[in-house]
């Protein structure tokens, strides 16, 4: 913070400039990892984004298709019961037979034609409900490749500041898991 000619660094501040300003090849080894590591963050946070509103777009189209697949089928149900009504005005003393025999027909006929478009429609939101599944779980291994480059930034900066080796391959490694992951999620496993 400054104002009015006082300054206060905190102790990550100092260290960060202190690196900056030196040859120190540890410092800048870090720094460099950190942002490639940051940049490869950023792609995957994208991936994840990505694939989570896919995910959810499929499954509105999925509901869509489930309500076209119900309407067909309150059709079919309505055809039926005409269907019904035809079949016991055929029963009636004095109606006109062959008209109702008629009407029978022409209805199982279009019946079958609406069940066939109801079953097509049912089909459709299980491949969408399938499809919205895979998009999600790929969205989670983008999440989960995400989460260890976080991690790896952070335990690169604890690296810097304790100028401890093995954290600086700790982070190395953990960075390596998430670009693993990644490639899972890319090859959809």
């Amino acid at each position: 913070m400054s104002g009015h000619g006082f300054h206060v660094h905190g102790p990550h501040d100092h260290e960060v400039e202190h690196a900056a300003h030196s040859n120190d090849q540890f410092s800048s080894r870090i720094a460099v990892m950190t942002a490639i590591m940051a940049t490869v963050g950023a792609i995957l946070g994208y991936e994840g984004g990505a694939t989570q509103n896919e995910a959810a777009m499929l499954k509105n189209s999925a509901a869509i298709k489930k309500t076209e697949a119900s309407d067909r089928w309150s059709y079919y149900q309505a055809k039926s019961g005409k269907q019904n009504l035809a079949e016991l005005a055929m029963i009636i003393p004095g109606s006109d037979i062959e008209k109702y025999k008629a009407e029978v027909a022409r209805y199982k006929t279009e019946k079958e034609e609406i069940k066939k478009e109801a079953e097509a429609l049912e089909r459709q939101v299980v491949e969408l409900e399938h499809a919205s599944e895979a998009s999600l779980h790929q969205h989670h291994r983008w999440a989960q490749a995400m989460t260890a480059v976080q991690i790896a930034i952070s335990l690169a900066a604890i690296a810097l500041l304790t100028k401890k080796n093995w954290l600086q391959y700790a982070s190395y490694g953990v960075a390596a898991t998430g670009v693993g992951i990644a490639a899972l999620a890319w090859m959809h496993i």
